[in-house]
């Protein structure tokens, strides 16, 4: 393990530690989510995207797109045609996390039925 005081920089960001630097990269409220939505090598036009997250703004998805694209976990394909047609997917590099992102999504599993198992039951009316 390297020494965790130092400071490190990895393109054009910075930190100390790499689980900081993989936040930096996957983490956050929108990032995790979109990068589960085009696992399986699905490949989603920018309104199906939004279809599948309700609750992200337009400004945010297009937003938390171009950082995946510029961190290399997301590919952006620009058809020339009218009206246009863009279209993503995961890079190869961005493949590589959906594990991750699958071992997350069984935690909340289970973290669900560990809440569920502890809250009151309520009595039926």
């Amino acid at each position: 393990m390297s020494d965790p005081c130092s400071l490190k920089l990895c393109g054009e960001k910075r930190y100390y530690c790499t689980v900081e630097l993989t936040l930096q990269v996957i983490g956050g409220k929108w990032k995790p989510i979109i990068i589960y939505r085009l696992g399986d090598d699905m490949v989603l036009r920018f309104s199906e995207i939004k279809r599948s997250i309700p609750n992200i703004t337009q400004k945010m998805l297009t937003q938390q797109l171009r950082e995946l694209e510029s961190d290399g976990i997301v590919h952006r394909e620009v058809y020339a045609q009218v009206p246009p047609k863009v279209e993503y997917s995961l890079t190869e590099l961005g493949k590589t996390v959906v594990p991750v992102i699958d071992s997350l999504c069984d935690w909340g599993a289970e973290y669900e039925a560990w809440r569920r198992e502890r809250e009151p039951q309520t009595a039926e009316a």
